[in-house]
């Protein structure tokens, strides 16, 4: 077989090939166009649609092919709804766990408010009860006459069991004297022992330095009132014979000035306390009587230092 010819293959490489020419894209503008276009015509549609449906019957065209595209859809919307359901479950937990969590946080702030209240207007109705019976002992016909009522507020405390004393709110400037007798709305507190412009110290009953003649009521016999020598806020009346006769139960009360010459401290009729106990012992020579004291000296918020009308 006869190869080719060199002229026939150089007209075949020669020769022109035929491209198709490529596809030419779309411009942005055109593309934009189309898209607005689009948009327009499903605006219109739905708007038409939508006035179809409120101009036509009840039972028209259109609301057939609504409704049976409701029918078609149900299933895809009970399914989504079993689907959404847990979710809409576990938000609506979680809204009423946070809710109760404010309301719970709510709730004890007013709490705390309210408690605070009340521990404030128990305070304050201490005070008052305290302030009503220094007021209402002023007023007893036992009050001695020639004697006027300070009162005041205790600012501090006996700090331990040896500390018997406390600060007052008043001093000299008030007309607060050394020396005067302190009472309680229940009875005889101390008596002031340091006195500056405006405050004061108070030496309590139970200080082992006090002492202050007394008497008991029920049966007059006389003695002296000082702190026992257990301690322990018990009072003793001392200096008081065998012979006489005292009861558990009497009441002490200050006895007062024998003599004009040397007045006492503390007039007459002032509470001291309530005999707790007597007893007595072969070889002794007086009575141990033992009383409490009347003023609850632990819980003092107001006191009244009794002046004398004339120095």
């Amino acid at each position: 077989m006869a190869p080719p010819s060199r002229s026939a293959r150089a007209a075949v490489l020669a020769s022109s090939v035929q491209r198709s020419k490529p596809t030419p894209y779309p411009s942005k503008a055109r593309s934009a166009l189309i898209r607005r276009a689009i948009v327009i015509v499903l605006v219109l549609v739905a708007l038409a649609m939508i006035t179809i449906s409120f101009r036509s019957p009840t039972s028209g065209a259109l609301h057939s092919v609504q409704g049976a595209g409701s029918t078609a859809l149900r299933p895809f919307q009970i399914a989504a709804t079993r689907i959404a359901q847990p979710f809409r479950d576990g938000y609506d937990y979680l809204a009423k766990l946070s809710s109760a969590e404010s309301e719970n946080k709510r709730l004890k702030r007013e709490y705390q408010q309210v408690r605070e209240d009340a521990i404030r207007n128990r305070a304050a109705a201490v005070k008052a009860q305290q302030y009503e019976k220094l007021l209402h002992f002023e007023g007893l016909r036992t009050f001695p006459q020639d004697f006027r009522a300070i009162n005041v507020g205790v600012t501090s405390f006996p700090g331990n069991a040896f500390a018997h004393s406390l600060e007052i709110a008043r001093g000299s400037s008030s007309g607060i004297r050394l020396n005067s007798p302190v009472v309680s709305g229940d009875g005889l507190v101390g008596i002031v022992s340091n006195v500056f412009p405006d405050s004061a110290t108070v030496t309590l009953i139970t200080d082992p330095s006090f002492w202050v003649a007394a008497r008991d009521l029920q049966t007059g016999v006389r003695g002296g009132v000082q702190v026992g020598p257990g301690g322990g806020g018990t009072l003793e009346l001392s200096e008081v014979p065998k012979t006489q006769v005292v009861h558990q139960g009497d009441e002490l009360v200050t006895d007062g000035t024998h003599t004009a010459r040397y007045p006492d401290l503390y007039p007459y009729g002032i509470p001291i306390g309530r005999v707790s106990s007597v007893g007595a012992t072969d070889t002794a020579v007086y009575l141990q009587v033992q009383a409490q004291p009347f003023a609850n000296l632990g819980s003092l918020d107001a006191v009244a230092v009794l002046v004398p009308k004339k120095r």
